[in-house]
């Protein structure tokens, strides 16, 4: 099968014929229809995210596709199933074995694009201010790297679960964007203070960080007591000391948050929260902002509007 596999870290993506995979005791064989890209996938792709698959790899962290054999001990999947699965890595390729424990069927009605883009943003999101943050309605929401893949479902679910949303985005564009997705407040990040806006807004009871650096440091400030911080990521390259005299004096918790470690400690926090998600998106309460499709033969292409802050939303991969 053709997979886009990193061979040297730095360096572009390669598209290589490697071995179909099998699917073992308890997986399935997904023909992989579309696979959507993260910020992660570039650090991956640096040798920078903390978990480091052995060379050659295939990246790739979400995808869609109808499943194609099954191996033993499976009993709620079947063949022809159309499902989507967050897999850490191996996504860009024709074919992947998933454990049958992280894959969730999706609706005739989802197109294969959209199922792609779904888990990892609305997962993150979701889980981040539901399960972890515990966000309440009426509470105030500042989200940071609003237009991002992270970001923008952090805005439309922050409204979509009751609270008053402040968007905080680099630009008119991005910033607009932000506001179609549920934003009340729109600040752009190059305009300064960010601490001073925030607070002449009422503070933030929760913060979601996708960005980290100063932002995350600014955020810290414009927090209210008993305010709650999720760092979910670092784009801005730096990861942000904590000073805890300012933790104690306000009464805060910065809670520690990986959405990927769930598909290992506890898949059904994670299966349970998609389920939930998928009844949204059916609804028509959400669904996903892709800003750029492309072909796998263009990964690198894709790679790159992330890199360099082009894409809005998601960036998704097809490879059929």
């Amino acid at each position: 099968m053709r997979a886009m596999q990193v061979i040297r870290h730095e360096t572009p993506l390669e598209l290589r014929e490697v071995q179909k995979p099998e699917p073992t005791s308890g997986q399935v064989l997904i023909r992989v229809a579309a696979c959507a890209l993260n910020f992660a996938d570039t650090l991956m792709v640096k040798g920078t995210y903390q978990e480091k698959p052995q060379m050659p790899f295939t990246i790739g962290m979400e995808i869609s596709g109808i499943i194609e054999a099954v191996g033993t001990d499976v009993d709620r999947l079947t063949v022809g199933q159309r499902v989507m699965s967050y897999i850490g890595s191996g996504g860009i390729a024709e074919y992947a074995a998933v454990d049958a424990d992280i894959c969730l069927p999706i609706p005739d009605t989802m197109p294969m694009v959209d199922a792609a883009a779904f888990p990892v943003g609305y997962g993150t999101a979701h889980l981040a201010l539901d399960h972890r943050a515990r966000m309440q309605s009426g509470e105030r929401l500042l989200v940071l790297g609003a237009s991002g893949g992270v970001g923008l479902t952090g805005v439309e679910l922050g409204k979509l679960m009751g609270a008053e949303v402040i968007a905080v985005a680099r630009g008119a564009e991005k910033l607009k964007i932000a506001q179609e997705a549920g934003a009340d407040h729109l600040i752009d990040s190059d305009s300064g203070d960010l601490r001073e806006q925030v607070k002449a807004l009422g503070g933030a009871d929760v913060v979601y960080d996708p960005i980290g650096g100063d932002l995350f440091k600014e955020a810290l400030r414009a927090t209210n007591p008993e305010g709650r911080l999720i760092p979910l990521g670092f784009a801005s390259g730096e990861v942000p000391l904590i000073p805890a005299n300012i933790l104690l004096v306000k009464n805060l918790t910065v809670i520690g948050y990986y959405w990927g470690g769930y598909s290992k400690t506890n898949p059904a926090v994670l299966n349970d929260s998609l389920a939930k998600l998928l009844e949204w998106y059916a609804d028509g309460k959400i669904k996903p902002h892709v800003s750029h499709t492309l072909p796998m033969e263009q990964a690198n292409e894709g790679l790159e509007l992330l890199r360099t802050r082009k894409a809005t939303g998601k960036v998704v991969i097809t490879t059929a």
